[in-house]
């Protein structure tokens, strides 16, 4: 079975770390303004090594804005609510509409799947996303994280419903039908024409060619986590310690196994 946490690589880095600090701990000789490894330290640097080999700054994507997805990742799989795909999805509200901002991402494979345009609400902005709301027919994009629920054919065809996961920014989706769907003016025929994508009343739409494919990847249980970097945006699912502990106890059964 596939390991859904961390590759050999990172399993075998996490291992190390904890045997120097381990090391450092009990031996009887050591200096006592020796640093011991965090878990967190640890944590961090397992982020660090995802970011670089998946080349996601070279991709134009933050490195804050991944370890809060990532984060967001970990704490879902841990509370039970994810399939074991070790997919996860980042739409980057930070970047314009005309930038390819929805970032799909094998967290085992440590590779970017596919990079491509998404659309936010009518409401949010026009080439940047600036405003944001769960209310009803409030045509705005939803911040935080999302888990993919099932497929359906709608007004747009093929589509995948989504769960939003963050009391008070997001948990209206399913009575507002927040879908990720194929849609005509996302495209780069719309951005040469507006100067910018064109937009939804609330989902994170995608163009029709890469729609199956998307939907394809990310279905069956997986993260969606809509970004922007604005402080009234808050998760319980950001608890970088609690993310910490699952990811380390985690490749640490997978190595006893």
């Amino acid at each position: 079975m596939r390991k859904y946490i961390l590759g050999i690589t990172g399993l075998l880095s996490i291992a190390f770390c904890l045997t120097i600090t381990s090391f450092k701990s009990t031996n009887k000789n050591i200096n006592p303004t020796t640093t011991v490894i965090s878990t967190d330290s640890i944590y961090i640097n397992h982020i660090n090594a995802l970011y670089a080999t998946a080349h996601l700054k070279e991709a134009g994507l933050s490195f804050s804005v991944f370890e809060k997805a990532v984060t967001g990742f970990y704490n879902l799989k841990k509370s039970g609510q994810l399939s074991n795909k070790s997919v996860l999805t980042i739409a980057d509200f930070d970047q314009l509409s005309t930038k390819k901002r929805l970032y799909i991402i094998d967290l085992d494979k440590k590779a970017i799947l596919l990079n491509t345009w998404v659309a936010h609400g009518q409401k949010s902005g026009n080439d940047d996303a600036i405003n944001f709301s769960n209310k009803n027919d409030s045509f705005t994009s939803s911040l935080g994280f999302y888990v993919t629920g099932e497929v359906y054919r709608g007004m747009h065809g093929r589509s995948l419903k989504l769960d939003g996961m963050d009391l008070g920014f997001n948990d209206n989706a399913r009575s507002r039908s927040i879908v990720v769907h194929g849609a005509p003016y996302v495209s780069a025929g719309t951005i040469n024409a507006l100067g910018r994508l064109g937009r939804s009343q609330g989902c994170p739409a995608v163009a029709p060619e890469v729609a199956d494919e998307v939907i394809n990847t990310i279905g069956d249980k997986t993260v969606l986590f809509i970004n922007k970097s604005v402080g009234n945006y808050s998760s319980k699912y950001l608890d970088e310690t609690l993310a910490a502990n699952f990811a380390l106890d985690t490749a640490a059964t997978h190595l006893m196994d």
